[in-house]
């Protein structure tokens, strides 16, 4: 099985870190971000690898080449300009064939994606998503009220969860047909084609195994957690 990695956004949140840097090649620990995740993959059985670049892509193209010195084999699909998340897939349609993993650039993964491809299979989906379970207090007291405006209740801050996209996914190849070339195009607008046309869109669980690296201060977070974890500091 192949994975596509979108690595060709701008990172605008990231600046002024990403003004030289594409931010799939921020260092994380003593790699960049994205071999992190060509070693998840790799660990998890995919070795060929399908990236997706644009935005100082030659920075990747350079480090990367054919993913020999990885254990990988990798191809490039290239973009000229920004395209969206599904955008970037698109680029990526003639190096696939089959099923296929696709994965953001821009997270850190470690979870048993064997079993998600494995369920995937078994439930013969369209689309499986990862999925996370988010948890976070809100900032101010929730004031519950009945039909007449009567205050019934007040809740301190409370804790509200739910499962959010992560941005790894697999994919049957049919799915290239939901994406209009060569214009910027969102996953989300993917998976409400795929929704709306009846497609089976499933969804994977984890609970742990993910770390977002959005911006500044996630990134600030994610360095001082990789440092520890090397023992730096």
């Amino acid at each position: 099985m192949k994975a596509v990695i979108l690595a060709g956004g701008l990172g605008t949140r990231l600046q002024p870190y990403t003004t030289f840097l594409p931010k799939p090649m921020l260092p994380l620990g003593e790699k960049p971000l994205l071999e992190h995740l060509i070693e998840w993959l790799r660990k998890n059985g995919v070795s060929s690898i399908v990236l997706c670049v644009s935005y100082l892509r030659k920075t990747i193209e350079d480090y990367f080449e054919s993913g020999d010195r990885f254990g990988v084999s990798i191809e490039y699909a290239m973009a000229n300009r920004p395209l969206a998340t599904a955008g970037q897939l698109k680029t990526a349609e003639q190096f696939v064939n089959d099923s296929f993993v696709c994965v953001y650039g821009d997270s850190i993964f470690d979870f048993n994606l064997r079993r998600m491809i494995d369920q995937h299979k078994k439930k013969r989906s369209f689309i499986t998503m990862s999925l996370y379970e988010y948890k976070t207090n809100l900032p101010y007291g929730i004031i519950e009220t009945n039909s007449n405006g009567r205050v019934t209740a007040w809740n301190e801050k409370p804790e509200i969860n739910g499962n959010i996209n992560i941005g790894c996914y697999v994919m049957e190849p049919q799915v290239f047909s939901l994406i209009p070339p060569d214009r910027p195009f969102g996953m989300d607008q993917v998976i409400k084609k795929a929704l709306s046309t009846k497609k089976q869109v499933n969804s994977f669980l984890i609970k742990k195994g993910f770390i977002d690296i959005g911006d500044k201060a996630s990134y600030r977070k994610a360095s001082q957690q990789f440092l520890e974890k090397l023992g730096n500091i």
